[in-house]
């Protein structure tokens, strides 16, 4: 399955949608357009992986290095996340804990319009 990312503004939050599974193969285009988001001065996002069935150790990866990218110009990355099974990779590797995760992209922009 390919993975497609596509974005949207809503307000100063930059909604990244994913689409499809993120792994080793689909990883890179993930990381650049993700760093083409960031570059162009985009640095408040909301991840939306609602219809990410699968993400590997790669993906992962890839989502602490842009996190930290955006971090560095103080900027955020939060995440939206409804499979469990995607949220347990999260669970297992501590990184529920790194990133704010919400059930929905509704609720993650409500919390991220709380704190301007």
């Amino acid at each position: 399955m390919d993975l497609t990312v596509t974005t949207r503004a809503e307000g100063d939050v930059t909604v990244v949608r994913l689409a499809g599974e993120v792994d080793v193969f689909s990883a890179p285009t993930l990381r650049d357009e993700l760093s083409h988001v960031i570059a162009s001065g985009k640095t408040k996002l909301l991840a939306d992986l609602t219809d990410v069935p699968f993400l590997d150790s790669t993906g992962l990866g890839v989502l602490v290095g842009r996190l930290k990218t955006v971090r560095v110009q103080d900027g955020e990355m939060r995440l939206v996340i409804s499979s469990e099974r995607v949220l347990r990779n999260f669970e297992i590797t501590g990184l529920d804990k790194v990133f704010r995760i919400y059930p929905t992209v509704e609720e993650g922009l409500a919390d991220m319009a709380g704190e301007r």
